[in-house]
């Protein structure tokens, strides 16, 4: 079995590449330890930035379904919760973090890229968080405390509420992402970025991300307390298995029953 995802560390600037393509590098329990681990491995480097990149024609297409199996509610809350171990351990460390998005970027893969420091997205994509659309809290993976903090509270409204996905060309418009460029320039882009805050004075940078993340912080710890137990609940639903039928195996529009 080949690995979820490579560390690779050049010149100040570590890179973890989801590479589970043929999956859309779904968060699937072995991904998502793994990238807990690269995370702290680089907390603990001399690393300077951190480029969170992915392969293939999706950068994280959000948890892996063949992991939503029925579950009681105490089961569901430390998974729910330690899906949001990898956002912590992003927004924590004190180098920049750029999200190098290659392709779609939603559900879970979306509350990645939203914790980072930068998104720089390829022409095309789409981004956002669809989770209502299979019954489920529009607040899941982080989405529920950074969005209403990057872009308008109507269009972070419209996205969570809705499911509706957004092309990066709209998503520069709202300031949810920071650069678009062609699929050709996408290494270069974020590798002058990446070395342009290597270059940058480390202590400075850490202690303005800290001031930074400090200012956003109404207090982060209890809005994802409020997720977990948002999402725990509405994953028992029949709406929730109404909704993944529909998604994933009819490929019909779900028809919800509050219940």
């Amino acid at each position: 079995m080949t690995a979820p995802l490579r560390l690779e560390s050049k010149d100040g600037i570590a890179t973890i590449t989801l590479a589970q393509p043929e999956r859309m590098n779904a968060l699937n329990f072995e991904m998502l330890d793994a990238l807990i681990d690269a995370l702290e491995t680089v907390r603990r480097s001399d690393a300077r930035v951190l480029v969170l990149a992915a392969e293939g024609r999706a950068f994280c297409a959000g948890a892996d379904r063949a992991e939503m199996i029925q579950r009681k509610p105490a089961e569901w809350e430390p998974i729910v919760d330690h899906y949001l171990d990898p956002v912590r351990c992003i927004a924590d460390l004190d180098i920049p973090v750029i999200a190098k998005l290659q392709g779609d970027t939603v559900g879970g893969g979306f509350g990645l890229a939203i914790c980072c420091d930068f998104r720089v997205a390829q022409e095309g994509i789409r981004l956002g968080a669809p989770f209502v659309r299979i019954g489920l809290a529009g607040c899941d993976m982080s989405a529920g405390y950074y969005l209403p903090r990057l872009i308008p509270l109507g269009a972070a409204t419209e996205m969570m509420m809705t499911g509706k996905l957004v092309r990066a060309d709209e998503a520069l418009a709202l300031g949810l992402v920071h650069r678009v460029v062609p699929a050709e320039e996408l290494d270069a882009e974020v590798g002058a970025l990446a070395e342009q805050l290597r270059n940058g004075p480390p202590i400075a940078l850490a202690f303005t991300k800290r001031a930074i993340r400090r200012s956003l912080d109404l207090d982060r710890d209890a809005e994802f307390d409020y997720e977990v137990f948002a999402q725990v609940n509405c994953i028992q639903t029949e709406d929730h298995q109404e909704g993944v039928k529909a998604f994933f195996d009819e490929k019909r529009a779900p028809v919800f029953r509050g219940r």
